[in-house]
Order: C-alpha cells, then structure tokens, then sequence
C-alpha cells in the first residue's frame, strides 16, 4: 500500500525512492511486524485468557508438559494478523505472489482456527481428524498447482530447480498440481508436528523465512539468478519482503512464547507457517530445497513415520523413547531450552548447506 502511495511521488520528495527497492521496503517489513507483536502482544495474550483459550495437554505426551495446561493458545492469530498488516503496507500489492501468499495465510489460518476451536471449546485434544485436515490441504494444494499451471505470473513454469545440479532442471508437467500438493501437505503438517516445544517451530519459521527471502531475492534478480544457476522469475523478487514479515513477526513472537512460554500459537500458526513457507518455494521454484531449509520439520517427520512403522512391524516395540524427536529427548533428561537451541542450531546448519547448494553445482 506504501508502495502505491509513496513511490509514484519519488519525483517530487527524493527519499521516496527507497520505497522501489525490494531490499528496503524488506527491511521495514520485518521491523514493523516485530514492532506489531510487541506492541499488542500482552494485551493479545490477556485477551486469550479471559476468553478461557487455553492450552489442553493431551495424555501421550511427557509429565514434564502438564505445566502447560491453561497457557494462552491461538497465538497464531497475531502472527498471522502482524504478518498480513506488515505485508499490506510493504508489498507491491499488484504482484500475483503476494496475492497467492495472502490466500495461503488465510485459507491455512481459517483451517488452524477450526482445528484450534474444535480442541478447546469441544475439548476434543485432537482437533480436526487427520483425513479432514489433509483433505483441505489437498485442494488448496490442487488449486494452487493449476493456477500457477495454467496461469501462473510471467515466467513461471512446471519446472523446478534441481540441487547439486548444473543447468537442468527437471519438468513434472500435467502431474505439477500433484507435486505441488505434497509440498503443501509436507510443509504445514511438517511444522505443525515441530510445534512441540516452548519457541522450537517459530524459531525454525523465522529460519526458514530468512532463508527464502534470500532465496527470492536472488531468482527475482536477473543477474543473481544467472550466476547461481536458478530459474529468474520476474515477480519472484517480491516474495523476498513477504518472507521477511513472516521472520520479524517470528521474532516478536518468540518474545512472548521462549520458555516458559507465555502463549503459544496453536495450530493457527503452525499449520499455516508450514503452509506459507511452502508456498513460498513453490513461487520461486525452489521447493526441492525446502528439504533442507525445512530440514528440522523433515527430521521431525520422519521420526513418526518411523516410530509407527517400527512399532507395527515389531508388535509394540518402539524406535525411539516418544515421537516426534524433541519429545525423545526430553524422556532422556534434557531439559527443554536446551533441546530447543539445539534444534535451533541444526536449523541454521541445515540453512546455511542450503544455501551454500546455489553454488555447489
């Protein structure tokens, strides 16, 4: 919207420049989503709790969690509101990509507020059914892959960027909305299962987020893209100051949910983080990536796949301690902050192998 306003005035107050350089209005993007978290955040939080939206621990998971019981839930909510408000004002609003980002946050945060409001106000600690919330993932997933199929923004293609690999690209032509599906699928459940952990799956959000917005920059930027050997995408770049959003209200997030979490963000935020990060990729052709952008999510997956095939091969027996992983480690007597910035850690690893993939071709 600033962008609209400000920038066609450049000629008359100089400064007003600044506003035509993704870099910039980046920059303010994520300073103003933190700012808006920050702000509003206490009385958020208050607000939750005279409403009684809190927090129901369910049985299978460690004693260490019962503490949690009654702290503030759907925080999701205000990163998604902080990351909207932020985006409105920095992002050139004409882009198709930010509008398709802005579909996701919404089609994703309505799909985490029914599964939120099913577990606390019909106390059902599950939520959703596991085959209703795929469902809803597959059509977004569907829909988005036909558009981008049939009309996606200049420049886009049903071919994706390849790691490792020099000049090629592969193509999943007619089969690219199914492709596209299990990104979706994949992304959203991958840190909706993270979401374990006071800070654990924001903090690897706003990993993740700083990672595509580098990401975007560069296969939005023509000579960028030729020298690390990406697919340029004329209107990819802006998918960079959508990303930062998503990093400054991860931030001002954490501010309030580090532990001991004050509140935390439920599946409105994870659910539809996961989504967004995954759209993410698909804009700029970089969904392969994602596997090691995202490669705590992918740990964390594979690590309940594994414990449930193990356990009905074996009869009963387990892999690890509990599944997902961070609650393995708990069993074993680490105390969460610990396990936390461990993971954080792992996270900026696997950010930067990723990104160190552009060149190693």
């Amino acid at each position: 919207m600033l962008y609209w306003i400000l920038y066609p005035l450049r000629d008359y107050f100089g400064p007003l420049r600044l506003f035509g350089y993704i870099t910039f209005r980046s920059a303010y993007a994520a300073v103003f989503a933190i700012l808006i978290v920050l702000v509003f955040g206490r009385k958020f939080i208050n607000l939750l709790a005279t409403r009684s939206v809190t927090q129901r621990v369910r049985t299978e998971v460690p004693d260490s969690h019962r503490v949690k019981q009654g702290t503030p839930s759907m925080g999701g909510i205000l990163i998604l509101g902080s990351i909207l408000i932020s985006s409105l004002l920095f992002c050139d609003l004409s882009n198709p990509n930010i509008l398709i980002l802005f579909t996701a946050t919404v089609y994703f945060g309505l799909l985490g507020f029914w599964d939120d409001y099913i577990k606390i106000y019909k106390q059902r600690p599950r939520g959703l059914s596991i085959k209703t919330k795929l469902i809803v993932q597959i059509v977004y997933g569907l829909a988005l892959g036909f558009f981008l199929y049939f009309f996606g923004p200049e420049g886009y293609t049903a071919k994706t960027n390849l790691i490792f690999v020099k000049n090629y690209v592969i193509s999943f032509g007619a089969f690219y909305p199914i492709f596209v599906a299990m990104v979706i699928i994949g992304s959203s459940n991958g840190v909706n299962l993270t979401d374990g952990l006071d800070g654990l799956a924001i903090g690897l959000i706003g990993v993740a987020a700083l990672a595509y917005a580098t990401l975007a920059y560069a296969a939005g930027h023509v000579i960028i893209s030729d020298y690390v050997n990406i697919i340029f995408l004329k209107a990819g770049g802006e998918v960079t100051v959508y990303c930062a959003a998503i990093l400054g209200a991860s931030l001002g997030f954490l501010w309030f949910n580090t532990y001991p979490a004050q509140v935390f963000m439920g599946d409105t935020g994870a659910l539809s983080l996961g989504a967004i990060i995954g759209t993410a990729a698909i804009l700029i052709k970089q969904e392969i990536l994602l596997v090691l952008v995202g490669g705590v999510f992918v740990i964390e997956v594979l690590t309940v796949l594994a414990q449930v095939l193990y356990f009905r091969r074996t009869g009963g027996k387990r892999l690890f301690k509990m599944a997902p992983l961070h609650h393995h480690f708990e069993l074993k007597g680490l105390v969460e902050p610990k396990i936390v910035v461990r993971f954080w850690i792992v996270g900026i690893i696997f950010l930067l192998f990723a990104l160190s993939t552009l060149k190693i071709r």
